[in-house]
């Protein structure tokens, strides 16, 4: 005769504690709505053109370099699910780096250096009310 072990309620809850997590974990991964998407590119666009250097980890970046290495640490927050609003990605990926915690800066030209969250905050707040002078 075969033994077949009977389900305890216990295991089943166990089972059932696991399907949920697992459901909920992939809910909170979800994407970024399209609205928070086209901010985010817009600050690492406007990044970009702005001509000013970047400063991370001791040493002054171009704008370019400044965005490109924002965009990866953008996408490997995107693939975590951590990013809901354009102010998780300034907060996560564009406020300090990951490597040494130090503050990243923001200096363009005929200015003083500013922390890069002040510099994003500022342009994000400027992108959304051009974007409710818009409508």
């Amino acid at each position: 005769m075969i033994h077949v072990p009977r389900i305890t309620l216990g295991a089943l809850r166990l089972v059932l504690l696991f399907i949920g997590s697992s459901l909920v974990s992939h809910a909170l991964a979800a994407e970024p709505s399209a609205t928070v998407r086209d901010e985010i590119q817009h600050l690492l666009t406007d990044l970009e053109r702005s001509g000013c250097q970047f400063f991370r980890n001791g040493e002054w970046y171009g704008a370019a370099e400044a965005k490109e290495h924002l965009n990866q640490k953008y996408n490997y927050l995107l693939q975590k699910g951590l990013v809901r609003k354009s102010e998780d990605f300034i907060r996560l990926a564009a406020t300090e780096s990951s490597v040494s915690g130090k503050a990243y800066q923001v200096r363009c030209k005929g200015t003083e250096p500013m922390p890069s969250a002040v510099w994003l905050d500022e342009e994000l707040s400027r992108y959304r009310e051009q974007g409710r002078a818009n409508k």
